[in-house]
């Protein structure tokens, strides 16, 4: 019995941390389908985003509650009901809707990510414990890795979006068979375990009184955690600091909205930009499991201070580049506009010494009409711009050197991150 219920606490946790990649990766790919078929205006995009992080903030204010007075598997199992019937709700083709689910979504994941560490740890070994952490914190990565694959595979269907959001109905249902046949309270999973169960009534209740007396004298509320005995008040603001400091990174944009990102530095298609979040994807995997290799030999210290240095020079160059490069501004935002990029085109002129591209698109069209009829327009201009172009690529080129490097830097954000504050964080909590 023992060897099952690690296998079934090792599914569940692994899956818990899958389902958590998916849903906060999924949006990246699903995001280009849906502004395009709903014409999303920025504001509308941003509000379908961050309806999940608006369910997982209702969560955290009562999952601690409900965690405690219905504890750690009810509250998975209430979880994947909840992903189930918000992954049900997405498949609905109205923009209110989407939101909806998308909350139900996120309340559904924060309540899994509070209870399902908790859970398997308690219904495990100690020496277990630390193994089914990390294939948690693995299951995140390789869920991530998972919603751009599919993103990248659906990316051209006709309303792939129901697909993407869907499948995560798969991996919910894995996990909550799992968490169904796993025992429900520590003393039946230790029962289990080591098939050392009271033989006796009087001897059960002898070992639960011998607890419940342990367990009142451990007992700590809230406060305590600000008092500056035993340095708790320091240990607390060091672990919310590290929880802010999380969130103000960016890191979690980038997961959003990865395949946007990629738009605006240069990658045209949705799969050629969906394809580059795939490879985001794939580093974010290799660098946590280069972090849980190196965790325990080089230290979670020195990972997390060398994490934040390389994130910290990675994001000042960004930001120095990125005055220098030229970016799709408008094109996430509205993607069925015509755009004229003047820039790259050269300046067509029409009598009177008027640039087209300096006026509106209507005012251009009324202008070369009116023009055209009565007198020939200079062209002169066009034909031999592109033949002085020993110098015009090279501007070109220089903004394409330098959208790489940014792109190389956010390789090198999001693998500083798995390597620092990801995996590190739950450590230092302890």
């Amino acid at each position: 019995m023992g060897n099952s219920i690690l296998l079934l606490a090792s599914v569940a946790s692994t899956l818990g941390g899958l389902v958590f990649g998916y849903e906060l990766g999924i949006i990246s790919g699903a995001l280009l389908q849906l502004k395009v078929e709903f014409r999303l205006s920025c504001v509308q995009q941003e509000a379908l985003v961050s309806s999940l992080l608006i369910g997982a903030l209702m969560a955290s204010i009562v999952g601690g509650f409900l965690i405690d007075h219905r504890g750690r598997r009810n509250s998975i199992l209430l979880s994947n009901i909840l992903i189930l019937t918000g992954s049900l709700v997405l498949l609905v083709s109205s923009y209110s809707v989407l939101v909806v689910g998308r909350i139900i979504v996120g309340f559904a994941m924060c309540i899994s990510s509070m209870s399902c560490c908790i859970f398997v740890s308690e219904v495990v070994t100690p020496d277990h414990r630390g193994f089914l952490v990390t294939l948690y914190e693995a299951g995140i990565t390789v869920g991530i890795l998972a919603a751009y694959g599919m993103n990248y595979i659906l990316s051209d269907s006709k309303r792939g979006w129901k697909w993407m959001f869907g499948l995560a109905i798969v991996p919910t249902l894995i996990q909550l068979v799992s968490i169904w046949f796993l025992p429900s309270t520590t003393k039946e999973s230790s029962n289990q375990r080591g098939g050392e169960s009271m033989t006796t009534i009087e001897s059960q209740e002898a070992d639960d009184s011998k607890l419940s007396i342990k367990n009142t004298k451990i007992q700590y509320n809230s406060m305590y955690l600000f008092q500056s005995k035993d340095n708790m008040r320091t240990r607390t603001a060091i672990g919310l600091g590290l929880v802010l400091f999380q969130q103000f990174t960016g890191q979690p944009n980038v997961l959003f909205y990865a395949s946007t990102i990629f738009h605006s530095v240069g990658f045209q298609s949705n799969a050629s930009a969906v394809l580059a979040s795939v490879g985001l994807g794939l580093v974010k995997v290799i660098a946590t499991l280069t972090s849980m290799v190196f965790s325990d030999k080089v230290g979670r210290r020195p990972l997390l201070i060398s994490g934040c240095a390389f994130m910290a020079l990675s994001l000042i160059t960004i930001g120095l580049l990125s005055g220098h490069s030229v970016m799709d501004a408008t094109r996430p935002c509205n993607p069925e506009d015509f755009n004229v990029n003047t820039t790259d085109l050269p300046q067509l002129t029409v009598s009177g010494g008027r640039s087209v591209f300096g006026t509106p698109f209507d005012e251009n069209q009324r202008l070369l009409n009116n023009n055209t009829q009565g007198q020939d327009v200079v062209l002169d201009d066009i034909r031999q711009k592109p033949l002085d172009t020993p110098l015009a690529s090279s501007p070109r080129v220089h903004d394409a050197v330098v959208n790489w490097i940014i792109l190389v830097c956010m390789m090198v954000v999001v693998s500083a991150y798995s390597v620092g504050f990801g995996p590190s964080l739950y450590t230092f909590s302890k």
